[in-house]
């Protein structure tokens, strides 16, 4: 192909034009906006690092529901921040534990909501791990029986999904064995098949106050440099019975969002992390970018690369922004 009898800025003269030929057009329709709630009542106590997010009460979090619902967002997914810590995260799998109350208020309430739930230890363990510590090492199976007993608590509670994001060998398969056996054959789990151990996570650790004790994470999470490793984590949770993959961050990792939906036809999502939130709101506040065109531009990106659900903070911004 050669100039001049190919132009390709004749489509590209006006925004009509631009429009109608646009490869990639932004969605909420798989948008999924994550939550914190905690104890008490009347409680909204924003995180300094996430501007517009907070840590809210069932109350308060029901009221923000709400107006998820009117902007047409079709997802949203719980963390817990309970009212005390101990060294197995007790209260992951109380009945009345704060995820648990917040998805039957939404039950109660009838919003046209689908409500996910993170199941995990990092936010109900004192030492801030993901699991069962013994020596200072997590313990893969003892802590997969602790988060089969979390995922049964929330699919008892009403919610319609349920994702492990604890990284733990094996525990797709565990907790679809222990939903079937108890009769939620119909919920569905969303596994976080590929979570990278990242410097973007700061920012929730402040929201979720998980940030662990000692060490860190990288016997659990995955290293950053690798990619084939990641497919072979989403074929092990697909053969385990997961019904949707995720990849965590987003924006460091949308070769492997691209590599995954290439590889597996199952729908696959994008976890638009604290991080890649907080930089672009601080960026935004001190006037170095329109935040509006980079966030649109982002989410372009995330879902061009192949990702139809997309769990991102600023889920309710872009839906006003699409609407209007």
């Amino acid at each position: 192909m050669s100039f001049p009898t190919h132009r390709p800025r004749r489509l590209r003269r006006s925004e009509l034009l631009r429009g109608m030929v646009r490869e990639t057009r932004v969605s909420t329709a798989g948008f999924i906006y994550p939550m914190f709630v905690c104890p008490g009542t009347n409680v909204w106590n924003e995180v300094s690092s996430m501007p517009g997010v907070a840590q809210q009460s069932v109350d308060k979090f029901l009221e923000e529901c709400r107006e998820v619902e009117q902007l047409g967002i079709p997802a949203i997914i719980l963390f817990g921040l309970p009212s005390k810590k101990d060294a197995v995260g007790s209260e992951a799998s109380a009945a009345d534990g704060v995820v648990q109350r917040a998805v039957e208020a939404v039950r109660k309430a009838k919003l046209n909501l689908l409500v996910m739930t993170d199941v995990c230890l990092c936010e109900y363990t004192d030492h801030g791990h993901c699991g069962v510590v013994k020596n200072e090492v997590v313990q893969n199976d003892a802590t997969i029986e602790l988060l089969v007993a979390e995922a049964l608590s929330h699919a008892r509670a009403g919610a319609d999904v349920i994702a492990p994001s604890d990284m733990m060998d094996g525990r797709v398969g565990a907790i679809r064995k222990a939903l079937d056996a108890n009769g939620f054959q119909d919920i569905a789990i969303l596994a976080y098949a590929a979570k990278y151990c990242s410097g973007f996570y700061g920012p929730f650790r402040e929201a979720a106050q998980s940030a662990p004790q000692f060490g860190d994470r990288r016997s659990y999470q995955m290293d950053p440099a690798n990619v084939r490793e990641a497919l072979r984590e989403v074929a092990m949770d697909l053969e385990e019975g997961a019904d949707a993959v995720m990849v965590k961050p987003a924006l460091a990792y949308l070769d492997v969002i691209r590599a995954v939906r290439e590889n597996f036809d199952v729908p696959v999502g994008a976890y638009n992390v604290s991080g890649e939130y907080a930089m672009v709101k601080a960026a935004a506040r001190n006037g170095w970018i329109d935040e509006q065109r980079v966030v649109m531009e982002i989410m372009t990106g995330i879902q061009r690369a192949g990702a139809s659900l997309v769990l991102t903070y600023h889920a309710k911004d872009v839906a006003r922004w699409v609407k209007g």
